[in-house]
């Protein structure tokens, strides 16, 4: 990098590369927390549920991400479901038995499982 406009290009370059990741407006994304605290908690058999759920039901428009610590870690494994359009819904005390019903009823069916909800966990 020897100028300004050299990092702006970079930037560029960078950010359409990102974009080619980016979903469509009218993607799910789900965010399962494996932080250290998710892991232990069990978090990898259920993002593997998600994962098997999805491709099993060959939802196109549905995108299944790690992230890192959500920040309840007493309340490990936590997804976090964003459908565009409506706010977040955060699922807690996960198990893999639980994703076939989260799968169907909220985001194939815009049915949430409040069961499963943080409020419902307090």
């Amino acid at each position: 990098m020897k100028s300004l406009e050299e990092l702006k290009a970079l930037r560029e370059k960078m950010q359409k590369q990102m974009n080619v990741r980016d979903a469509g407006d009218d993607t799910v994304r789900i965010l399962v927390g494996m932080a250290t605290c998710g892991i232990a908690a069990g978090a990898r058999p259920v993002m593997q549920a998600f994962l098997e759920e999805v491709n099993k039901r060959n939802l196109k428009n549905v995108i299944v991400q790690q992230t890192g610590c959500i920040g309840v870690c007493r309340l490990e494994p936590i997804a976090e479901v964003f459908v565009p359009g409506e706010e977040k819904v955060t699922y807690v005390k996960l198990k893999p038995d639980m994703i076939p019903r989260i799968i169907n009823d909220h985001i194939v069916n815009r049915n949430i499982v409040s069961d499963y909800t943080i409020g419902a966990a307090e």
